[in-house]
């Protein structure tokens, strides 16, 4: 019970300890980050000095004197301590969630990794953006940039410096971070198939509207010209056929009134004693001609050929109509279709 209590307070401290570590690395990257965004080269600080006494530079002198001699020895690369910081940040974060204790011999890896980092980008810089016009203490990449950069560019040329300077700092930089580029380049490559995936489904249904709405178009423009050819239709005109009933010879001659009939001796009986006999022809209707005369056209429209049918002759047997071809429209192109026009109404 003793050992357990005297580990209590000692568990606690530690836990203290490392959170305040983690607050202290938040407050040094946001004053690092502060101090080098507001640099100015009037401030008096370590490469020169001026007669003015006051510091444009929003953390003081101590920030401009650091920004200063960051800038005077790295160039622009000296931005890469504001992303170590902010990794050391993130990485204190993840342990204080995982409760676990900080891997010092990390640390250390990561310190080298980042100081290779920070040497080869300052060397880039230095042999690559040398014409970059930026207020600085000395040119881009600093006093190390430019030993190193004038020292690999004169043993192996602009070329071979950038090439090696280019593979050192991807290494370091994968020393530093811990990022794997294999799977970096997985990701990357999974996340620009997602990205093409989604372009492609969204020009599919552009192009799948954009051909949508011009069958739209077409198919509203035949329908305003087949509205426009129903507003347009004449009632076709019906002309009903005069049954002429023939009355025989004897049935006129016994409607005549004879004063001196000898009445024959026959058994035949008189015709007026029959009734009239009623017509039983079937009569079309209207609507049904009108029906069958659209019905033609339409069908004809199918194949090519318009028409207009503007009359119809009903008989006993045969309903004949009258139709007018368009312009253009040979009679020929009717009458070969007559078979295929007379299947087509059978249906």
């Amino acid at each position: 019970m003793a050992e357990a209590s005297n580990e209590l307070p000692g568990s606690k401290l530690l836990v203290l300890l490392r959170e305040s570590r983690w607050l202290m690395l938040v407050a040094l990257a946001l004053y690092f980050t502060v101090a080098l965004y507001g640099y100015n080269p009037a401030d008096s600080a370590w490469s020169h000095s001026v007669a003015s006494a006051q510091t444009a530079n929003p953390t003081g002198i101590l920030g401009a004197y650091v920004a200063d001699l960051l800038f005077y020895l790295f160039g622009i690369s000296a931005w890469w301590l504001v992303l170590f910081l902010v990794q050391q940040v993130w990485a204190s974060y993840r342990a204080l969630r995982a409760d676990s204790i900080f891997n010092k011999r990390t640390l250390w890896v990561a310190v080298v990794g980042f100081v290779l980092m920070l040497l080869s980008s300052s060397a880039l810089e230095a042999i690559r953006l040398h014409t970059l016009q930026v207020a600085l203490p000395l040119t881009p990449g600093g006093m190390f940039g430019m030993l190193i950069g004038d020292a690999l560019s004169q043993w192996l040329g602009f070329t071979g410096a950038t090439l090696l300077l280019l593979a050192l700092m991807a290494t370091s930089f994968s020393v530093f971070s811990g990022l794997s580029w294999l799977r970096f380049v997985d990701w990357l490559g999974e996340r620009i198939e997602v990205v093409y995936a989604w372009i492609k489904q969204y020009w599919q249904t552009r192009q799948d509207k954009r051909i949508g709405a011009q069958a739209m178009s077409v198919r509203s423009a035949v329908v305003e010209v087949e509205k426009k050819r129903v507003e347009e239709y004449l009632p076709i005109r019906i002309e009903m056929p005069v049954v002429e009933v023939v009355k025989s010879a004897r049935a006129s001659a016994e409607k005549q009134i004879t004063l001196f009939d000898d009445m024959p001796d026959s058994s035949l009986p008189p015709l007026h004693l029959l009734d009239h006999a009623t017509q039983q022809v079937e009569q079309v209707s209207a609507e049904t001609l009108e029906f069958t005369s659209r019905l033609i056209e339409r069908k004809l429209n199918d194949f090519g050929v318009v028409v207009k049918v503007v009359s119809a002759y009903p008989g006993p047997v045969i309903t004949r109509y009258e139709i007018e071809p368009a312009v253009g429209v040979k009679g020929s192109q009717i009458t070969n279709l007559v078979k295929d026009l007379a299947r087509a109404l059978s249906v």
